[in-house]
């Protein structure tokens, strides 16, 4: 029996998106395939509010956060934590030999510009990773308020990952001067993983000019070459690039202003019921509009709760890490209904007795 999917990723996909994925195969170095490209690579500038560069990489979101560091980082980087995901982004600097300082606040807390700014003022470093949603801990970051810190920097990158909120909460990626803005389509793109959406703007592209070994696969200016023809370097999931094309006709068929409100009231149903009956775990005006993290105040089962729940075909996700059983997760991204949380609310109060 399939579970209709409440975890932070990868989400549900529609049957539209699942047949569009089945389009019949063409070659990637067709013109067909690059008017493809073409489509897509317009329809993501608009989303993302950019005239500047948009790639396409067949991978997970964790290569673009090695390609982000291996192109964009020279001196030293800092990497700012409050989650497993962010921390993983420091891994990573470390792995490809980068020199980088851990900028740790409390799980559940998020990362302020003023936190930003005074690491800043220090002149120590050319480079910033921030998650914009950390779904480990629930946290949405500010992310205009420390756009507006990173502006006192201009040679300072900013790398964000914004693997579960982009295409489902307005980031306006000009407006804010982001340097990578990168996201994996099987969170609220609602596609299944595999490809990843990265904007770049010109200044990345000049650091990466001038930054020695940046490997081969994520090398900023081998994807240039061919995105000026609507191509990539490699081989590109086609499959994927279908499924993006047809789910951003959905998208703009909604109007991307009622798909933000949606996902903004989706939140706020899920939050009041975990006000209700649990508690949350992010910091108070931080929640995440994607996901919501319940601290599990009633020291209910999860793993009992989710395999009930299984029974019936659906799935939330335990806490993550050492946060499991402390805390559970529902995500309301992508395709996401109100009407599929009061579903699932309304079983999970069943099932609990509420």
């Amino acid at each position: 029996m399939h579970k209709k999917l409440f975890i932070p990723g990868p989400v549900e996909c529609s049957e539209e998106i699942l047949q569009a994925m089945a389009t019949p195969m063409i070659g990637h170095r067709t013109k067909e395939y690059s008017e493809l490209h073409k489509k897509v690579r317009e329809k993501l500038e608009k989303l993302l509010f950019t005239e500047q560069i948009v790639f396409l990489f067949t991978c997970s979101s964790t290569g673009v956060m090695e390609g982000s560091i291996r192109n964009c980082v020279d001196k030293r980087c800092a990497n700012f934590i409050n989650g497993a995901f962010s921390k993983r982004w420091h891994q990573i600097t470390l792995a490809n030999g980068k020199e980088a300082d851990p900028i740790e606040v409390e799980w559940g807390k998020a990362i302020k510009p003023e936190l930003v700014d005074k690491t800043l003022a220090t002149g120590k470093y050319d480079a910033i990773t921030f998650v914009h949603n950390e779904t480990s801990t629930g946290v949405m970051g500010p992310i205009a308020e420390i756009a507006e810190v990173m502006k006192k920097y201009p040679d300072v990158m900013f790398l964000v990952d914004a693997v579960s909120s982009q295409s489902a909460v307005k980031v306006e990626f000009d407006k804010l001067g982001i340097d990578v803005f990168l996201a994996g389509t099987q969170k609220a793109y609602a596609l299944p993983p595999g490809l990843t959406v990265a904007a770049v703007s010109q200044k990345a592209m000049d650091k990466s000019a001038n930054v020695k070994n940046k490997g081969f696969y994520f090398d900023f200016h081998a994807m240039m070459k061919k995105y000026k023809v609507d191509q990539t370097p490699a081989t590109p999931g086609i499959s994927h690039v279908y499924a993006l094309n047809a789910q951003l006709d959905r998208m703009f068929a909604e109007g991307l202003d009622n798909r933000f409100a949606r996902h903004q009231k989706m939140a706020e149903y899920v939050r009041d019921w975990a006000k209700k009956y649990f508690d949350l775990y992010a910091e108070t005006g931080y929640e995440s509009v994607t996901l919501t993290t319940i601290t599990n105040t009633r020291g209910i089962n999860v793993a009992e709760l989710n395999k009930k729940l299984g029974e019936i075909g659906l799935a939330i996700s335990n806490g993550y890490g050492t946060l499991k059983e402390k805390n559970f997760r529902i995500a309301h991204m992508g395709d996401c209904q109100m009407s599929d949380l009061e579903d699932l609310l309304g079983k999970i109060n069943k099932i609990l007795g509420l």
